[in-house]
């Protein structure tokens, strides 16, 4: 009979593991946040998209985010554009993802693909997006010389729709090559999620105080206050988008014995 009983009790956790394998762990130990980005912006609008940089490239190094030669890596895999005006919101844009497609050349494929903003495109008007080559190719049918056709275009109309971020990674604080205990900076890199960052505060160690930072340039926060500050830092990022905030904290992120043009990973992401 306990046999039996033993028998009945695992085939009763097996079903439960197989239809919700979170089922016997914390929720807290899965960053979860992959799972529930799904919000986007259901309205496709249109645009215009133009290219630059080198071919096969991604765009310009470093670009008007600071974001530097990271966007030839995973997760951007030059996979990226420069945004305008209301894209790229003055820096607040950076990292912000969407969806881009083409269909009136004859060369596009239809299928759209996932381009991150890490830079500027000056003077571009609204929905104007100035692709990477690699980003604005991929646009194209499969084979070279659709590519390359397409490429040749120049310019072309597109659809474009703003989706959450979903880098499969949790968000990194790059401290600037010109930061110091007075006078702090930091960039925020890849934060998921569906909006921008638009508040980001710091808290020193020893205090209950949250000091808002200041917006510096693209994706780079700076916080000041006339004194030398205490590590290790808290940082604080409230992210809004489609009328809803989200807010996150990355407790100790910044160590004690942090140093400038380091990077410093959290334990989460929005």
């Amino acid at each position: 009979m306990d046999a039996l009983l033993r028998c009945m009790i695992f085939l009763v956790l097996f079903h439960a593991l197989l239809v919700n394998p979170c089922y016997c762990f914390k929720r807290n130990s899965f960053n979860v946040s992959h799972l529930e980005n799904k919000e986007e912006d259901n309205k496709w609008r249109t645009g215009k998209a133009t290219h630059y940089g080198p071919p096969k490239g991604a765009g310009s190094t470093g670009g008007a985010c600071g974001y530097g030669d990271t966007v030839e890596k995973h997760p951007f895999n030059k996979m990226i554009s420069a945004g305008g005006g209301s894209i790229y919101r003055n820096g607040k844009g950076c990292g912000s993802c969407y969806k881009v497609k083409c269909t009136e050349n004859k060369e596009c494929s239809g299928k759209s693909v996932r381009v991150v903003i890490s830079d500027e495109c000056g003077g571009c008007g609204e929905g104007h997006f100035d692709l990477s080559c690699t980003s604005f190719e991929s646009l194209a049918k499969k084979g070279q010389d659709h590519g390359k056709n397409l490429i040749d275009a120049g310019m072309i109309k597109i659809e474009y729709k703003r989706i959450a971020c979903n880098f499969w990674r949790t968000i990194a604080f790059e401290t600037d090559k010109g930061a110091n205990p007075f006078h702090f900076i930091v960039q925020i890199q890849y934060q998921n999620g569906y909006g921008d960052i638009e508040k980001v505060e710091l808290k020193e160690q020893g205090s209950k105080k949250w000091h808002p930072m200041q917006h510096s340039w693209g994706a780079r926060w700076f916080l000041s206050i006339g004194k030398e500050l205490n590590p290790p830092y808290s940082i604080r990022l409230t992210q809004t988008g489609n009328g809803k905030s989200k807010t996150i904290k990355a407790r100790k992120v910044i160590p004690k014995s942090w140093k400038p043009g380091k990077v410093y990973w959290s334990q989460s992401n929005l």
